[in-house]
């Protein structure tokens, strides 16, 4: 199921680097809101997730964000999330570049991290820039949040359809994928820009790149290794049989 030279790259590897996108959260339920699940309670979620929606339909705006919040509190890691926290014991740097807004890598216990999309469970003023979370306010889910500093409306600390991402964010995603000796594509349609260009970068700086999905997907001809199947199987079992490969 895997190949030799995946165990080869991987042991001699000292940084490798994952890109996840909505597959690995599909796992444990999240829902993707793409496709037939890309409406909620009749609103198309493409129309509503905007900053427009934010200025002009507040209400159902923050009613959705407060409905999803909700269900990211209850929804926990996979054993995808999982294994990814278990590659940090054998390889000195790995890190997780996720296309995910629902913190489940941190709360599986990765410690480097890097949010292209945000995090769904902080927020921020959209007009000053506070954090409220930062401060140790935590939001109530019931009622349209605003700014204790300015007044202005708090917003959930995701990037919205039509704004682009954290400039700083995206270098240093793009930075770890220029570095590292591995890079594992993760349930994503690599469709979505600018992430999708992040494996290519990888591969051009040399990395032995390999995506894991449950489907093949515009970037499948490209990797060195492409592995059928859902990642919360796949991923322990790399991770089980590497660990047996480093203890020979």
């Amino acid at each position: 199921m895997f190949s030799e030279k995946l165990f080869k790259r991987l042991y001699h590897a000292t940084h490798i680097t994952f890109l996840t996108g909505a597959g690995i959260s599909a796992e444990s339920g999240v829902p993707t809101f793409r496709g037939k699940d890309g409406l909620w309670n009749n609103h198309d979620v493409m129309q509503l997730a905007t900053p427009l929606a934010l200025k002009t339909n507040t209400d159902v705006f923050w009613e959705f964000y407060n409905w999803r919040r909700r269900l990211v509190t209850d929804i926990e890691p996979n054993l995808g999330h999982y294994a990814l926290v278990d590659f940090e014991r054998l390889i000195s740097q790995v890190t997780v570049i996720t296309q995910n807004v629902d913190g489940l890598h941190q709360k599986a216990g990765s410690t480097d991290v890097l949010e292209l999309h945000g995090n769904i469970m902080r927020s921020r003023c959209s007009e000053c820039g506070y954090l409220p979370e930062a401060d140790g306010k935590v939001l109530a889910f019931d009622k349209i949040p605003y700014c204790p500093k300015c007044n202005g409306l708090i917003r959930p600390d995701v990037v919205l359809f039509n704004e682009n991402l954290n400039s700083t964010i995206l270098y240093q995603a793009q930075e770890a994928s220029a570095t590292c000796e591995v890079f594992f594509s993760i349930g994503t349609s690599s469709l979505v820009e600018p992430a999708a260009s992040l494996p290519y970068i990888a591969k051009a700086n040399g990395a032995y790149l390999v995506e894991i999905n449950v489907e093949r997907t515009p970037l499948s001809d490209n990797a060195d290794e492409f592995i059928e199947g859902k990642s919360g199987k796949i991923l322990p079992m790399i991770t089980v049989l590497f660990e047996k490969i480093r203890e020979k």
